[in-house]
């Protein structure tokens, strides 16, 4: 069942990368029902976010906690999530868990949201901070780098 699950996965990740978001849907679909794995429901629900659909996002993130609170990736998501739908100070804490979280590749993601979200309270030094933070971790980010030349831009 696992071999199986790991087969829907790739498929539907193959589907999302195509922007074939309902194909990916369905396929996640199949390998949570053959072997739930949060990765499987983040990814569904990162699938749902690119239909605008942020209310099933965030439940598929917070079913993909429920199965392995360590990972990272479904804070963040959530954090994000919550930002596109304007609710900007709800996703501190969920931005602030996915860097503690003990299994995350891409603790810059967390850090640059949070630079999104202090800019928006116009809490430029905070901002900068994550945004600075951001980039030590990837330095070819450029939506860190952005958000670093805008608050540059306005300080100068």
């Amino acid at each position: 069942m696992k071999q199986r699950a790991g087969d829907y996965f790739r498929r539907a990740y193959e589907h999302q990368q195509k922007g074939e978001y309902e194909e990916a849907i369905e396929l996640y679909s199949h390998s949570i029902e053959a072997f739930p794995t949060a990765e499987a429901y983040t990814f569904r629900g990162w699938a749902h976010s690119f239909q605008n659909n942020y209310t099933q996002a965030i439940a598929d993130c917070r079913r993909a906690i429920k199965v392995d609170p360590d990972f990272g990736n479904p804070y963040n998501d959530i954090g994000a999530y919550l930002i596109e739908q304007g609710q900007w100070d709800a996703a501190i804490p969920w931005l602030t868990k996915a860097l503690t979280a003990p299994r995350y590749e891409s603790y810059f993601f967390p850090y640059f949201n949070l630079g999104r979200v202090y800019e928006h309270r116009r809490e430029w030094t905070k901002a900068g901070e994550h945004y600075r933070r951001a980039l030590q971790l990837n330095g070819q980010y450029l939506l860190a780098y952005q958000g670093m030349k805008r608050l540059q831009a306005m300080w100068n």
